[in-house]
């Protein structure tokens, strides 16, 4: 009987520990009808334009429908003139209609041949299938980053 209540113990706990370390999580379904911050994610990868031995690489952090102000890192580098261009000038955010915003902030240094920041603009509504931020006068050249929202 005693050997009987060893194996029973045992088997309970090998197939309680199999029910705790196998737990298949599911994962709930996205409503069709809302952008999921995930499904946004996905399309948000960084672009880079290297144009006038200058490169410039743009990374939406938080455009999210959730957020209140959209931002965006915004790296530049050049070994040959000086980035000291004013960022809120030369920069706007465009949706898929045509529609231009200017950004609200530029949190970031002024000047140098490397520079590094985050332009912030103020939520985009509604919400849209596509945006693209255009900055022009870096190095005499207009540039174009495009991400698809939907």
């Amino acid at each position: 009987m005693n050997k009987t209540l060893t194996v029973s113990t045992l088997i309970l706990a090998l197939i309680g520990g199999f029910f705790i370390f196998y737990n298949p999580k599911t994962s709930p379904v996205p409503d069709q009808n809302n952008s999921s911050i995930d499904d946004i994610a996905q399309n948000l990868e960084s672009k880079t334009d290297e144009q006038a031995s200058i490169t410039v690489t743009i990374t939406p952090v938080d455009i999210s429908p959730e957020s209140k102000e959209w931002k965006f890192d915004v790296g530049m580098s050049t070994h040959s003139v000086e980035l000291d261009q004013d960022m809120i000038k030369v920069t706007v955010l465009v949706d898929d209609s045509g529609k231009e915003y200017k950004p609200i902030a530029w949190e970031g240094p002024t000047g140098g041949h490397h520079r590094e920041g985050v332009l912030i603009f103020n939520k985009v509504t509604p919400t849209q299938k596509s945006i693209t931020l255009k900055i022009s006068s870096i190095g005499d050249v207009n540039r174009s980053f495009n991400w698809q929202l939907k």
